[in-house]
């Protein structure tokens, strides 16, 4: 049901308690346990140690409890054995309703009803769940609402019969280790969402297994042979899915197939094994896998495309629920570190790019994940950070970029432009298949070269070039290659593409299915092996530096040595079942072919010679099915291996042999031939105007802001008239970039509980008695405990207070997120009763960013004077945009920022942006990361103003 996994592609649901309560270790510990490679023996003796043993479990503020034993859903409702209470009966009877409908309606009522039936479970599954989880996760709103209605209160609670229907619910099915009275409210709430859970999850299987039986049919002219072959493998498929979910189930039990750690964590560390070693996200990938066996059986295009809807919604709902919040329970940034000193001996530097200022390394190696390297003192130097794969990272003032977007679409317009004949197919499949082989084996004999004897570096190194600059070319030269080669291969498939007539007849429909699956395959894998790999090893990077590694396997590369062997052209034969073409099948059995070549000859033998012994023999996958092979078959396979070997040895010794004269013989050839798009999202916005506002003033509301005052610029600038040049009495206030905002509100005693402040431009709103606009998240209540929020209330920096003469004050705090992180003119709102009725206006204020180095500074913007002057500048300015944050704020500017920085891309937006208005110089978001600490960007915003000054229409800093 649930089982995200972290980076390591695991689903840590079990965070251990401290030791001084009782437990010991942390939810980490689970993740360590599956890396290990007795993961299987030690997954044994971990369950076999908990026997007996209760769980205990920790609420957020701290309470330990424990955690009773529950049921999984299906024993519970089907097992006579197990005890049965309403909520069975409730859940009983909505499938029996789908049931009895699937007989009594009308032959042609019955697939599109049970069509809208199953998507609207699904709905309520994957957007229904996934907001209630979001808000819990987010929020804490479950438990306030329980909370809130007193669900669980013995005294003055206003539904005793809703009270006595859950007590007896919960205390009928949970008989050990249970009170309903002494449970925690967390446990208590978790129960009741597990209820609605059951009710959903039951009604969106059975309504998708009525869907497919109402849809089931033999096609028209199948035989025998194709029938069986069909449905066998269809039980098969869910066959397989049945063990997949038995199997997660019993790694990560009920905790975590009801989204428990949503509402507390356990004392527990678990090892995932079984299926957890076969794929990422097993019970979101290789766990709908019955939902295609089911469709085979069925023989319904129906019931396959509603299928495939179901399952990219359940992906949908991992990305955007399930893994931001395994994020943030389990995968905490690292707490902040107040010196930089990584040694270059260290062991634990993977992968590092070179040293030097030409440094254009990115982020791993093969399978890698390296820290930042920084050499003590190196200041000077400024780190690369314009990666080059991805839309987001094209830059047509980057000659590889420039290239690759105009040749790109030269073919896009030849390709349309000419007519799909014979000779034209043939050009076009010719000119695919050379810069295939150039991409495979060309770039592939260029790194073996370089591999061996740095060929690639000594060409750059003799022209007076740098290793880093060698590195730069090679990467513009592969990503051009590879981008090149995939455009001219689509091309030529578009070219040799023809529409059917009729999408019914034979198999056209399922191969264009299974065509464009395989092709979403190849982009996943693609993306996680980019994930993984960061742009040095994507580029190859460890055949140009050497640097001692060491290798871990995370993401894909947990479950597979080399994904790229396995799925990496899945994209090009998709696309050969597609176009259903004979010169297209014969490009992808050559692509395979090369691929392959490429991984076996070129790229593992450079990896067995620089991580030796630190290469795993075995992946994840591999490992489980070996385990779980008959002994007969296991020591058949053993046996296989050592004759592999064997042969493989020998084949390797006649190519050394034979190596010496085929090279003398292709140098002599080589030396005879030698030449060669943000704009902001649409808003909906609702105007709530509340309907009675009897007895109340709005000129008894007021509100007053202050926070930190930003010296205001000079406004006039001498183009005005005489008169226009004075300052007027009353001064704006303005206020400094990023600075919290503290409003006190007065209003009168009676003033509804609901009230609530929001933070608005100026110009969003035409009307000054009702709001037009949302405040989109910038607003905070002048009351607590009203807003489901738990967030909201945090905002209240004084409690409401008598002020006499029946008026109430109050003071909340703007900060963070509330603030708009934009220069402009801004105002508060006072609105009455969670609607938009406006009661009161605060005076207008300024945010605003103070410009730095004038013309007399920038004459001395290279001296150690002017960085120490910027270094104080944009030392607060920093601090602001980390939200005074101590575990993310620095105090010194050789401090980093904290980890959070890198996980959240507002915190680097709003330091370019400030940077920007104050020294007029742009950097992108990515320096930010690469510089960490306020030292090394004062550093560059210095360079960068000196570069940009000097052969310019602005003062030059110094004269040349």
């Amino acid at each position: 049901m649930t089982t995200a996994l972290d980076d390591a592609q695991l689903r840590r649901r079990f965070k251990a308690l401290d030791d001084d309560d009782g437990g010991g270790g942390g939810g980490h510990d689970a993740a360590a346990a599956v890396a290990s490679p007795s993961a299987a023996t030690e997954s044994k003796a971990t369950r076999s140690d908990a026997k007996g043993k209760k769980t205990f479990g920790r609420t957020p503020d701290g309470k330990g409890f424990v955690v009773p034993t529950t049921h999984d859903m299906v024993s519970q409702l089907l097992d006579p054995r197990q005890p049965k209470n309403l909520t069975d009966l409730v859940v009983l009877g909505f499938l029996a309703l789908h049931i009895v409908a699937a007989w009594l309606l009308p032959a042609g009522w019955k697939r599109p009803v049970f069509a809208l039936v199953f998507l609207g479970w699904r709905a309520s599954y994957n957007i229904g769940i996934g907001v209630l989880l979001h808000v819990q996760s987010h929020h804490g709103r479950l438990i306030t609402w329980a909370r809130r209605w007193k669900l669980f209160e013995i005294r003055d609670n206003p539904r005793p019969w809703l009270y006595g229907l859950l007590k007896r619910e919960f205390e009928a099915k949970i008989t050990d280790d249970y009170v309903f009275e002494e449970a925690p409210i967390e446990y208590n709430t978790w129960l009741v969402f597990r209820r609605f859970v059951d009710l959903i999850l039951m009604c969106d299987f059975v309504s998708y297994c009525l869907f497919a039986i109402v849809c089931g049919h033999v096609p028209k002219g199948e035989g025998f042979v194709m029938g069986a072959a069909r449905w066998a493998l269809g039980i098969a498929l869910v066959g397989f899915n049945l063990w997949v979910k038995l199997d997660a189930h019993r790694v990560v039990r009920d905790f975590a197939w009801y989204w428990g750690d949503f509402f507390y964590l356990v004392d527990q560390d678990l090892t995932f094994d079984g299926v957890f070693e076969m794929a990422p996200h097993p019970m979101y990938s290789i766990g709908y896998a019955g939902y295609y066996g089911i469709s085979m059986m069925a023989a319904s295009y129906e019931v396959l495309f509603i299928s495939i809807v179901a399952h990219m919604a359940q992906f949908a709902f991992l990305v955007a629920v399930e893994n931001p919040h395994i994020e943030k329970t389990y995968n905490p940034p690292p707490p902040r570190l107040r010196a930089l000193s990584h040694s270059q001996t260290d062991p634990t530097v993977l992968l590092a790019g070179p040293d030097d200022d030409d440094n254009d390394n990115d982020e791993s190696g093969y399978g890698a994940d390296r820290p930042p390297m920084e050499a003590p003192g190196a200041i000077e130097s400024s780190t690369a950070v314009h990666d080059m794969v991805g839309l987001g990272n094209v830059d047509l003032f980057r000659v590889p970029d420039l290239a690759v977007v105009t040749l790109s679409m030269y073919m896009a317009v030849l390709t349309l432009a000419t007519p799909s004949t014979a000779p034209w197919q043939a050009v076009f499949v010719a000119h695919a298949l050379a810069w295939r082989v150039w991409y495979h084996l060309g770039l592939g004999i260029i790194l073996d070269r370089q591999s061996k004897t740095k060929m690639w570096t000594r060409h750059f190194l003799k022209f007076g070039e740098s290793a880093g600059e060698a590195w730069r070319q090679w990467k513009g030269m592969q990503h051009f290659c590879m981008i090149v080669c995939n455009a001219s291969f689509m091309a030529a498939c578009w070219k040799m593409y023809s529409a059917p007539e009729d999408w019914g007849y034979g198999l056209v429909l399922l191969r264009h299915v299974v065509g464009a699956s395989l092709v979403a395959l190849q982009l996943w894998t693609a993306f996680s092996v980019y994930g993984s790999l960061g742009e040095f090893g994507w580029f190859c990077g460890d055949f140009f530096f050497d640097h001692r590694a060491k290798l871990t396997y995370t993401s894909i590369y947990r479950f597979l040595n080399n994904p790229e062997r396995i799925f990496g052209t899945a994209g090009v034969w998709g696309a050969a079942l597609i176009t259903w073409s004979a010169p297209i099948f014969i490009m992808a059995i050559v692509t395979q072919i090369l691929s392959l070549y490429y991984l076996s000859f070129i790229e593992r033998p450079h990896m067995q010679k620089i991580y030796g012994r630190s290469l795993r023999r075995e992946a994840g996958l591999t490992k489980f099915i070996k385990r779980s092979l008959p002994p007969p078959v296991k020591g058949w396979q053993e046996s296989m291996d050592r004759v592999l070997d064997d042969t493989g040895h020998f084949v390797e010794e006649f190519i050394e042999m034979a190596r010496p004269k085929f090279a003398s013989g292709v140098k002599t050839v080589v030396r005879d031939t030698s030449a060669l798009f943000n704009m902001a999202p649409a808003r909906l916005t609702i105007t709530r105007i509340a309907p009675d506002l009897t007895g109340l003033d709005p000129k008894q509301y007021g509100l007053t802001v202050s926070g930190t005052a930003s010296a205001q610029p000079r406004r006039a600038t001498g183009n005005e008239s005489l008169s226009g040049r004075f300052p007027k009495a009353v001064k704006t206030m303005a206020y400094e970039y990023g600075s919290p905002l503290r409003v006190r509100w007065r209003a009168p005693a009676e003033h509804s509980t609901g009230d609530w402040i929001g933070l608005y431009m100026v110009t969003d709103n035409r009307s000054r008695e009702a709001t037009e606009v949302s405040s989109l998240g910038r607003w905070a209540p002048t009351s607590s405990g009203v807003y489901d929020s738990l967030t909201a209330d945090s905002s209240i920096a004084t409690a409401e207070h008598e002020v006499g003469d029946g008026m109430v004050e109050g003071e909340v705090l703007f900060e963070g997120d509330k603030l708009w992180w934009t220069q402009g003119v801004y105002e508060f709102r006072y609105h009455h009763d969670g609607k938009h009725t406006v009661m009161a206006v605060s005076e207008p204020f300024e945010v605003a960013i103070s410009p730095v180095l004038s013309s007399a500074e920038e004459e001395v913007v290279d001296s150690a004077q002017a960085r120490a002057a910027v270094e104080v500048a944009i030392l607060p300015m920093i601090q602001r945009c980390l939200d005074r944050d101590p575990d993310i704020a620095p105090n010194t500017v050789d401090e980093p920022f904290g980890g959070h920085v890198e996980r959240d891309g507002k915190y680097a937006r709003r330091i370019v942006y400030a940077i920007r208005e104050m020294f007029g110089i742009e950097f992108a978001p990515a320096v930010v990361l690469a510089d960490r600490n306020a030292r090394k960007l004062a550093w560059r915003i210095c360079n960068a103003k000196e570069v940009l000054s000097r052969g310019t229409t602005t003062p030059a800093a110094r004269e040349v």
